[in-house]
C-alpha cells in the first residue's frame, strides 16, 4: 500500500534526513521526499498499521529534524 502526505521541511537536506529516518521506520518498505513538491511518498509492509506506522516515522522524523512536519 502506497500513501503520500502533504511535509512542511525548511531545506533539501532536512528532506533528505526526512527520507531517511522514515526508511528506517519498522512497517515502511520504502519512502520518497520530494522537496520541491513538500509531499512524502511511502509504501508500507504487508499488513501494516498505516496509522501505527505514521505516528512513528512522524516520531523519528522529529529526532533528526525537530522543526519538521508531517501533516496526518
Amino acid at each position: 500500500m502506497k500513501k503520500t502526505y502533504k511535509i512542511d521541511v525548511d531545506c533539501a537536506n532536512c528532506a533528505n534526513k526526512m527520507e531517511q529516518a522514515a526508511k528506517n521506520t519498522a512497517g515502511v518498505a520504502d519512502a520518497t521526499v520530494n522537496f520541491m513538491a513538500l509531499k512524502m511518498n511511502v509504501e508500507f509492509e504487508e499488513g501494516a498499521d498505516v496509522k501505527a506506522v505514521m505516528e512513528q516515522v512522524l516520531a523519528n522524523c522529529k529526532k533528526v529534524e525537530d522543526d519538521c512536519e508531517i501533516f496526518l
